[in-house]
Parts: C-alpha cells; structure tokens; sequence
C-alpha cells in the first residue's frame, strides 16, 4: 500500500513519531505524542493512547475562547489558521493509520465506503481551505486521489 512507505519515513510530525522497530506495538511503529503544553517532550504511546490525546488536545482547542471566540464579534486570533492546520495534519495522520494498519478489517466490516466517504470529505475540506501542506500529501497522493475520484 501507498501509505506504508509514507508512514515508514520517520520523522517528528505533528507530534506523531513513526520508526520501524522489532520491539514495538501494532504493525510495527512507535507513536509519539506532545502537545508543547501539559507533554512538552515527546512520549512514546500506543496509537490508542495517542488518539486518546489527539481528541483530548482538538477538545481543549475547540473549548479555548481565545482561539475559537463564542460571542459574536470577538476577532479570532492572528494564528487562527494555523491551529486549525496543526489540528488538521493531526487528523490525517489518523486517517493513513487506519488506513495502513486497519484497512483490511474495515473492508471485512463493509465499511469500506463509508470511510472513503468520510475521509473524501475531510480531503475535500482541507484542499478548499489549503489546512494541509501538499508536500505532506505527496507520499500518499496517488492513493488519496483514487479515493476522491470514485463518486
């Protein structure tokens, strides 16, 4: 699959750390989290744990008035779009793990549509408002166009 050699670059990324290793967890890869607050140093986690995080952290994101105003004309701040984009590269690195890692079972489920559906939707989404770097979805183009491109 496209995305295998995607995930298997490395690198820190969005406080998601990829690294082929014997000793590790689920298909092999080690996962990262640190949100520059509470978890300043990355930690290692299971991919669970740092979804756990992940909706932990948009949660605190979406709650915190000073990014996401409640009242009508409160300016957003200056850095809006780049929270949003942080926020958004995050979430696509959930969709290539589910999409490496648990493909074949959602396949087996049925629910091979519905995903595509859903993550059709996120793509579209963030090529309208350019929340996610091309050169992030480079590696796994190819695969992300033929989703988008089945109606």
């Amino acid at each position: 699959m496209v995305l295998t050699g995607w995930l298997r670059r490395g690198g820190v990324a969005c406080g998601l750390r990829l690294r082929r290793s014997r000793d590790e967890g689920a298909a092999g890869f080690e996962y990262r989290w640190a949100d520059g607050v509470q978890i300043k140093k990355p930690i290692e986690v299971s991919m669970p744990k740092y979804v756990e995080y992940l909706m932990d952290w948009i949660e605190a994101q979406l709650d915190d008035e000073s990014i996401f105003p409640q009242k009508i004309g409160t300016p957003f701040p200056q850095n809006f779009k780049e929270v949003v984009k942080t926020i958004f590269k995050r979430l696509f690195r959930v969709y290539a793990h589910i999409y490496h890692t648990h493909f074949q079972k959602i396949v087996s489920f049925k629910e091979k549509a519905h995903l595509n559906t859903c993550f059709k939707h996120f793509t579209f989404f963030t090529w309208e408002f350019k929340l996610i770097d091309k050169a992030e979805l480079a590696p796994p183009f190819d695969l992300i166009e033929s989703i988008v491109s089945v109606c």
